[in-house]
């Protein structure tokens, strides 16, 4: 096996980390920028800082035209990218089941957390096999196989549905060179996840450690007794990426603490 430099070993490499401002995603991108790699972050709107050698570039991916301008972008100004995060997803429904779920939510719902990602994949894959190489982390989520009817429904199925077409994608392009793989996080302590906390009390009237408690308990609790922090979810990103990871493909890797209770 060739010897790596693992402290520069994404020098020379581009990627683009989808949802790259804020939590999972900006660990994601900090981690991967310490590895060597030329960062691209996006994002609906600019925060007010990005980090120090980000390439910041605002898009509405949810929409046809703003992943076909984020992807134009990245053709003119770096010909393409060695690695593509899809972390961008979110849950912004109602609690309360399937009977308060509108069509809206439902659409909304899909186009974050499914569609972005098969658009961005499709822009960006002729670059990768043009080139014979390349990496696609889909991060999806344990309720793709762990669903939350209550507050979650519409997020988990989409996440399901990103799973299984990420094993697809896979099939197709590892013979290609184009390695694929899924990243799958249970609970992670994020500005996000307290966001949907306070959503579900305020739904249930109950208070935001009330709905904490009943999520966790859902989830049939978390053996290592905590959330992830973004940064632990970032590391096993970063070895996926990696030349260390160059025979993992077509693989979901649960990041969880635990929490799924089944082998």
């Amino acid at each position: 096996m060739d010897q790596y430099n693992f402290n520069n070993e994404l020098s020379g490499k581009v990627a683009l980390v989808t949802g790259g401002t804020k939590g999972t995603g900006k660990a994601i991108a900090e981690r991967l920028s310490q590895a060597g790699a030329s960062v691209i972050v996006t994002a609906r709107n600019k925060p007010e800082s990005i980090a120090a050698g980000f390439k910041f570039i605002a898009a509405d991916l949810s929409s046809n035209e703003g992943t076909a301008y984020l992807i134009n972008e990245i053709d003119k100004q770096f010909g393409g990218v060695d690695i593509l995060i899809n972390n961008l997803g979110s849950s912004e429904t109602p609690g309360g089941g399937f009977g308060v779920l509108t069509d809206k939510h439902w659409e909304d719902t899909l186009q974050a957390n499914l569609l972005a990602p098969v658009r961005l994949d499709r822009g960006l894959i002729p670059y990768m096999m043009k080139i014979e190489k390349g990496c696609i982390i889909h991060i999806a989520s344990i309720q793709g196989s762990l669903p939350l009817y209550d507050s979650t429904m519409a997020y988990a199925a989409a996440k399901a549905a990103l799973i299984n077409y990420s094993k697809s994608l896979s099939n197709e392009f590892a013979p290609k060179g184009v390695r694929v793989l899924t990243v799958s996080p249970g609970w992670i302590r994020t500005s996000a996840a307290i966001r949907m906390m306070e959503r579900l009390a305020e739904s249930s009237g109950q208070s935001i450690e009330e709905a904490t408690q009943n999520v966790m308990a859902a989830l049939g609790g978390i053996p290592m007794g905590r959330p992830a922090e973004p940064e632990e979810v970032a590391e096993l990103v970063g070895f996926l990426v990696s030349p260390r990871a160059a025979y993992l493909s077509g693989t979901e890797y649960i990041i969880d603490g635990g929490t799924i209770p089944t082998i």
